[in-house]
């Protein structure tokens, strides 16, 4: 059975948006996708483009160089990545860098930075895990000390997408130890990489340094990056919001948006993983009928759809919910853990649907499968989640 896939926020002009994106998609990411997975990475030029059609920074206004739109474009174009399998390009977390600008920078640093990154000029990443510091952040180690007109940073950080092509980075921190979780900031650094290349992060600023790709699991295409600082100077206005201290306070008022993204996206690929799977139990034979006869099959593929339209109602609830600026962050914290568990499940069922097929790269449903692992970590982990949500009971 197709599901249904009419979005209930959905309009004419989303569905434009949408019919843009899938031409995107299909035509410059699809293609290149299994280099930019051998790669590590899918380059600066896939970001420019994307830029030139209105893809980056859908949700930010006009007056920034956004598209002026709110969460359901940038919902859109999310959800159709999800949907092909593919995660080279963060697009999600360069939306969430874009939002720490524009929600918690000053208009200086939205007018410096903005503009550029909607022109994916500017690849954004967050710099907040650190190899000793992951949930907890009050743990974290890197440092800022002021010294008259600039700030000297020091420490690392680990596990950051879009590490390796990151023009602006959100870097995490402590401007004064003594504080605790009141210490904490974050400061903009440029990591001056203008491209030398698809296969270079280009030129560098001095005492930062971008470490290994990382190896990882699933996500193959995407940058995920070791950072280093040794005595990197930032201006004193590359503090974000100018106050020193508000950190935390920043990096709590958009975890909503951020949860939300990681749900939304979940509910796509399950969508995505069951249309593929559908096809090949229609195809594949066995004993001298189409498996997709045998009743464990319908029993199987039905449990998936179920699961598939439940979530679909609940996410598409919260998207009206955020774009009416009514999602709190239990609900944010629900669609994050109900859809990323609930993706692990249904991957994992529509790989065994595969049978032998479904250990083997080549299959969409198998790349999925591996991606879907780190749904549940990062963005909080679903140990996190059930934290977050039990204090709200």
């Amino acid at each position: 059975m197709p599901l249904n896939l009419t979005r209930s926020w959905s309009n004419e002009e989303l569905e434009a948006l949408r019919d843009t994106a899938v031409r995107f998609i299909e035509s410059e990411m699809q293609p290149h996708d299994e280099a930019a997975r051998k790669r590590g990475h899918v380059g600066h030029a896939l970001w420019r483009r994307a830029g030139e059609l209105g893809l980056l920074c859908t949700d930010i206004p006009e007056e920034y160089g956004g598209g002026g739109g709110d969460f359901r474009h940038e919902a859109v174009i999310y959800e159709e990545m999800a949907r092909r399998g593919l995660s080279g390009m963060s697009n999600s977390v360069h939306a969430i860098v874009a939002h720490y600008f524009l929600n918690h920078g000053t208009e200086a640093q939205k007018r410096k930075y903005l503009p550029r990154m909607a022109r994916g000029e500017l690849i954004g990443a967050i710099a907040m895990t650190e190899p000793g510091a992951g949930s907890d952040l009050q743990g974290i180690r890197t440092r800022a000390e002021r010294q008259g007109d600039h700030y000297v940073l020091n420490g690392s950080k680990t596990f950051i997408t879009n590490g390796f092509l990151a023009g602006v980075i959100l870097v995490v921190c402590k401007t004064d130890p003594t504080q605790g979780a009141r210490g904490t900031s974050i400061l903009i650094v440029e990591t001056d990489a203008a491209p030398a290349g698809d296969d270079a992060p280009g030129m560098q600023r001095e005492g930062f340094r971008v470490g290994r790709v990382l190896d990882k699991m699933g996500m193959k295409a995407q940058d995920t990056s070791e950072l280093f600082f040794d005595n990197v100077v930032v201006p004193a206005d590359g503090l974000l919001g100018g106050q020193e201290g508000q950190g935390f306070y920043q990096l709590m008022g958009d975890l909503p948006y951020e949860r939300l993204i990681i749900g939304v996206s979940a509910v796509a690929c399950m969508e995505g993983a069951y249309a593929a799977t559908l096809d090949y139990v229609r195809e594949r034979k066995a004993f001298g009928k189409p498996i997709a006869e045998m009743q464990n099959t319908k029993f199987k593929l039905a449990e998936v759809a179920t699961q598939i339209m439940v979530g679909r109602a609940f996410m598409d609830r919260c998207v009206e919910r955020i774009v009416a600026g009514e999602l709190d962050t239990a609900t944010a914290s629900m669609a994050k853990l109900w859809g990323s568990e609930a993706q692990g499940r249904v991957l994992d069922e529509l790989v065994q649907l595969h049978g032998g097929y479904g250990f083997m790269n080549e299959y969409l449903v198998t790349r999925m499968y591996a991606d879907a692992r780190v749904q549940r970590i990062y963005g909080g982990t679903s140990e996190i989640m059930k934290e977050v949500i039990s204090r709200a009971l």
